[in-house]
């Protein structure tokens, strides 16, 4: 059975002007990179964070141009769920 976890931070890649992040935390103060999430989101584990709304989002992984990332699901609201979150420290 997969594991559930929260998200609550992130930390951006500030050299990456796409506005990349460099990776995502939880309230136990555990950090993942984005390549290790998403070998984690792969693996079955699933993660989640609040929305603007209060609304639990699924995070999930997504491709661009051959290039893999994670994001929450949908919702039609900015700024992106991930970005509003705070930095991790």
């Amino acid at each position: 059975m997969a594991d559930t976890f929260q998200v609550t931070c992130h930390k951006p890649d500030n050299a990456d002007a796409d506005r990349r992040l460099q990776g995502v935390g939880g309230p136990s103060g555990w950090y993942r990179t984005v390549d290790q999430m998403i070998i984690l989101i792969d693996g079955k584990d699933r993660f989640w964070t609040v929305d603007q709304k209060g609304n639990s989002v699924w995070l999930m992984v997504s491709s661009r141009n051959g290039r893999r990332y994670i994001k929450t699901e949908s919702d039609g609201l900015e700024p992106n769920n991930l970005l509003a979150l705070p930095h991790c420290p």
